[in-house]
């Protein structure tokens, strides 16, 4: 699996969210309370821009008249037609054995990590003299 450095973590604080297209992919990476995940841009019902809908909870219960809203934050619901799916997973709560969002794995790492890398560049020396700027080839 391919990594791709996303932006840096002042850019995505928690609760927001970032679109962009990776390989042809529309992705979005969320920030939630710190944690980040990523998910397919699009709903498998009718292809919507999945991840531009509301972040919601989820009302569970375990007894009549007894509900409980967990996973606050945690669940993305479809603008077109209000199908809801868990950020972390992809599982969908419409029908979660038929359809699912592709979801990727995000995380941090330091600047320093990223930077590095494994890349080799062509070093050119170059100095200043008075006011003006020479290369050395």
């Amino acid at each position: 699996m391919a990594r791709h450095v996303i932006a840096p973590v002042d850019e995505l604080p928690p609760g927001t969210r970032k679109f962009l297209e990776i390989d042809g992919r529309p992705i979005a990476v969320f920030n939630i309370k710190g944690e980040y995940f990523g998910l397919m841009n699009r709903c498998p019902h009718q292809g919507a821009s999945l991840c531009e809908g509301p972040l919601i909870g989820l009302a569970q219960s375990n007894n009549p008249g007894e509900i409980e809203y967990t996973k606050l934050g945690e669940i993305i619901r479809c603008p077109w037609h209000g199908w809801e799916f868990d950020i972390r997973t992809g599982q969908s709560y419409c029908d979660p054995r038929r359809f699912r969002v592709k979801a990727y794995p995000a995380h941090v790492e330091p600047g320093a990590s990223v930077v590095k890398g494994p890349y080799v560049a062509e070093t050119i020396a170059v100095s200043v003299e008075s006011d003006y700027v020479v290369v050395e080839l």
